[in-house]
């Protein structure tokens, strides 16, 4: 066998929710080009499209499409899920990245905007854990990988924020993703004897388009870096396919950090 193979996920289906978001983007990307079939899953059929047109042109012969599934809605989430069974009769992987959040700081934030986050950023990936187990019971088989962050690990360090208050990030977001990373083991040793493993990602600083023009909060960020350098999205590529394929096969309830080093300082 070559080694190779094993990364492959050639007939697999991969649903990814928020798709086409800004990591969202890379995970639909990569899982195209390792050839599974990819399921968009999310709010903004436009945005969808955009991307799958993006990826066609590069890639000619990739299957990528898109539900609409709202993740603070159960049954928005059941029937998405239904339709992509009823559709493939399979569903391999569930990357679940899709999130909500209102930010604010700690003294100033109110019992609704920190309810809103851990609704959006926790129990939205277990609602979708829940939903998709049966599917994946089924089959025996089936790798579910919840995205994080090392703000999940670590508290932020509030010195490269300096003045950029809108930057700040707050306190639910941080408590939230901590609870993905212990749901991950939760759910990895409960999905072990159905043959679902359960991974987790948790990228570190990896900025948005948008937060990337203020160039001085940018400069600090990369300052906190080993590698000097702030993530791009494809750096999530490569252990993305390694969680969704077989080369993962012996990989329960991990928590795989890519952060340039940010939280081993």
């Amino acid at each position: 066998m070559v080694i190779f193979d094993e990364f492959k996920l050639t007939g697999k289906v991969a649903i990814v929710t928020g798709g086409y978001s800004h990591l969202g983007s890379a995970f639909t990307e990569v899982l195209a080009e390792a050839n599974a079939n990819v399921v968009i899953a999310g709010r903004d059929s436009k945005k969808a499209e955009l991307l799958m047109n993006r990826i066609g042109e590069k890639l000619h012969e990739s299957s990528v499409d898109f539900v609409y599934m709202d993740i603070s809605s159960t049954e928005s989430i059941r029937c998405a899920f239904r339709e992509v069974w009823e559709k493939h009769s399979k569903v391999d992987i569930l990357v679940n990245n899709a999130v909500y959040c209102k930010h604010n700081i700690l003294e100033n934030m109110t019992d609704e905007e920190w309810n809103y986050c851990i609704d959006g950023t926790l129990n939205s990936l277990f609602r979708c854990i829940r939903e998709i187990t049966p599917y994946m019971k089924k089959q025996k088989s089936g790798s579910i990988i919840n995205i994080s962050s090392m703000y999940g690990m670590i508290s932020p360090d509030f010195r490269v924020y300096g003045n950029c208050k809108d930057q700040l990030n707050p306190p639910n977001y941080g408590a939230a993703k901590a609870g993905v990373i212990q749901l991950t083991k939760y759910c990895a040793v409960w999905l072990a004897k159905y043959g679902i493993r359960v991974n987790c990602i948790s990228p570190g600083p990896f900025p948005s388009h948008n937060v990337q023009r203020n160039k001085e909060f940018i400069d600090k960020l990369r300052n906190k870096v080993p590698l000097g350098r702030i993530g791009k999205p494809e750096d999530l590529k490569g252990a993305l396919v390694f969680l969704a394929s077989d080369a993962s096969s012996y990989v329960m309830g991990h928590n795989l950090v890519v952060d340039g080093g940010w939280t081993i300082w």
